[in-house]
């Protein structure tokens, strides 16, 4: 029955806003589960956050380093998956631009931001995602609104509504 509410929501949408079906944005929870072309056994709960601007991840170990006179990053992705059991995958990216984050009590925080492709809604995207130890969040992904804005429109009443299941990441999901 939900998923017949979230189709005809979609057809009202589509109806309103004149908008092509394959254009269509994806009605979700504010949790989905998505996989990562780096880890594919892992399904990962991500919290949906349209009060966030930019991606983060959980990442541990992050260290910056030059390649060929361009800014890299060197990190271990922490990816708990539905069983709560961790994986730590070590990567190196380069760095796509860094965000400034306020901090509560007035500080900011510089964080490096990499492109990650992972799969969210049964297709793979690639984003931006802000590395930072979220191990005190109760999620290792947060999805923010420069993803979202084109992909997904939130029902904060709701979790889970879509697969995350993709065919099998392309060749090219192990670049940079």
């Amino acid at each position: 029955m939900r998923w017949f509410a979230c189709v005809m929501g979609l057809v009202a949408l589509l109806a309103v806003t004149g908008a092509r079906a394959d254009t269509a944005k994806v009605i979700t929870g504010w949790l989905e589960k998505v996989y990562f072309a780096a880890a594919t056994e892992h399904q990962v709960t991500a919290k949906l956050d349209s009060g966030a601007k930019t991606s983060s991840i959980h990442a541990r170990n992050i260290e910056s380093f030059e390649r060929k006179g361009k800014p890299w990053v060197k990190f271990e992705l922490v990816l708990r998956d539905k069983e709560d059991h961790l994986d730590t995958l070590a990567m190196e990216r380069p760095v796509t631009r860094y965000v400034r984050i306020k901090e509560h009590d007035g500080n900011h925080d510089r964080r490096a931001v990499v492109k990650l492709e992972f799969c969210f809604v049964g297709r793979w995207h690639r984003a931006q995602f802000s590395l930072v130890n979220r191990s005190e969040f109760n999620y290792p992904i947060l999805l923010g609104r420069r993803f979202l804005a084109g992909t997904a429109v939130i029902d904060p009443g709701e979790t889970f509504l879509t697969d995350p299941r993709c065919e099998a990441p392309a060749a090219t999901a192990a670049r940079p």
